[in-house]
């Protein structure tokens, strides 16, 4: 069996690393798992509007994937959380869907979608989770 790599993405991660003990991903063959990435930016600062916290979380996935030898071409799995306050789904689900497209093309990975009441930092409205294949979007 393959032994299990962990990642820390630099900045955020060695924090997270340091204080919470976890690491941000976990690559064991081909298969890169992450934590869930939420929309903060190195200094655990959040962007003002919901679009741009969702649009951070998608760029911190691709920072992680990127540390762990995955791309977002390996992504075949999602997991979604989603607080739901003055948004609904449809705004969340509109950007969701558009970094989708965005970041993958036609390509369209499993997509398990929760509202939750709350996340692992109060100023969080997002935090997504991903499962990588290599190789598998050739």
């Amino acid at each position: 069996m393959t032994e299990p790599k962990f990642f820390a993405t630099p900045g955020y991660g060695d924090t997270q690393l340091t204080n919470l003990h976890y690491h941000q991903a976990v690559r064991i063959g081909d298969r890169v798992e992450t934590s869930g990435q939420g929309g903060w930016h190195d200094d655990f600062t959040f962007p003002d509007t919901l679009e741009a916290e969702i649009v951070q979380a998608f760029d911190n996935l691709e920072r992680t994937l990127t540390h762990a030898g995955a791309t977002w071409n390996d992504v075949v799995a999602v997991e979604s959380y989603h607080v739901l306050d003055t948004a609904g789904f449809e705004e969340h689900n509109r950007v969701m869907v558009e970094q989708f497209r965005k970041r993958m093309g036609d390509r369209a990975p499993i997509w398990t979608e929760l509202s939750v009441s709350a996340l692992g930092h109060p100023a969080m409205h997002i935090e997504i989770r991903v499962t990588a294949i290599g190789g598998s979007g050739n």
